[in-house]
């Protein structure tokens, strides 16, 4: 296993602990995680955070772009954070949001 397959490794093992760390025998029932592909060739990663420590969190839509084959996109409208990138980026597009977590956990 090279350092690139245990990084991913690890984001998904984050990624996995912090959903399990929602479940509470009742947020589970309604609310969790999605990963989608788009149809215009990329990844939609959307996470529930109602009923989270991060729920009520906005962020307009903020969009990093090198071109039409290198981007990625995230939000969050106070109950569910989306994410959005090329086929490259699901890693991304976690790394993002596990960065949110964490800051919002130092600030509290």
């Amino acid at each position: 296993m090279n350092d690139q397959d245990t990084k991913n490794i690890n984001i998904l093992q984050w990624l996995q602990e912090w959903y399990q760390s929602q479940c509470n025998g009742d947020w589970e029932h309604q609310y969790g995680i999605s990963i989608n592909t788009l149809d215009n060739l990329g990844w939609d990663l959307k996470i529930d955070i109602y009923n989270t420590e991060l729920e009520g969190l906005e962020i307009d839509y903020q969009v990093v772009e090198v071109n039409e084959n290198d981007w990625y996109g995230f939000k969050a409208d106070r109950y569910k954070y989306e994410a959005f990138g090329d086929p490259t980026k699901l890693e991304t597009l976690i790394k993002k949001f596990k960065e949110i977590v964490e800051s919002i956990s130092i600030s509290e």
